[in-house]
């Protein structure tokens, strides 16, 4: 079953989000408007974290390999200031990793669902389907792919993805207790693991 609000905030009173926003902010002061963030009706938006953002660059003769990631492939990107707020610009067609600002620490009968914003799709920037099982620690690598033939800002400090909570009966082995490998991430984009 899909969560409500009042159980995101009870929930995030025990710590399953920090730092937890108990209403949707749009604005952070009158007049300054943000891409959404916090608490809504069956979820909460986190927000993308000015630490770290990265991208995909091509380096001649190398393929990707999951098994064998190499960091070279990966071009970190400034942090810009603007009259709107600080951002990362992800290329025209390209595709980048962010990390959250909020930690997650998921209850043992709960999985949750990270699904794009509407706001930035409608700008050609997807957010990968991402899951965060039950009994999963840490910030979210969040991963982005630009499908539009523009540049994109890409907000920092603001609404970047819409997380779904779904309970269900307790499972056997959470992502705790099978020691997961991506348990505890950091404020940090995480590259693949095998």
């Amino acid at each position: 079953m899909i969560k409500q609000d009042t159980w995101i905030s009870a929930e995030a009173a025990k710590g399953m989000i920090t730092p937890f926003e108990p209403h949707l902010i749009r604005a952070i002061e009158p007049g300054c408007k943000v891409i959404s963030y916090g608490l809504s009706s069956y979820g909460y938006d986190i927000r993308l974290s000015p630490a770290e953002f990265k991208v995909f660059r091509h380096i001649p003769g190398t393929v990707v390999d999951p098994k064998n990631f190499n960091p070279d492939n990966l071009e970190p990107v400034a942090l810009h200031q603007g009259e709107n707020g600080s951002y990362f610009v992800l290329p025209a067609h390209s595709y980048g990793l962010g990390v959250a600002l909020e930690r997650l620490q998921v209850p043992d009968n709960v999985t949750v669902l990270c699904i794009g914003k509407s706001t930035y799709a409608r700008c050609g920037i997807i957010a990968n389907l991402t899951p965060a099982e039950a009994g999963w620690r840490g910030h979210l690598t969040l991963e982005f792919s630009n499908s539009s033939s523009a540049d994109c800002r890409i907000y920092s400090n603001e609404g970047v993805v819409q997380l779904l909570f779904l309970e269900g009966e307790p499972c056997a082995v959470s992502y705790h207790t099978r020691a997961g490998k991506y348990q505890d991430q950091p404020e940090a984009v995480t590259l693949a693991r095998l």
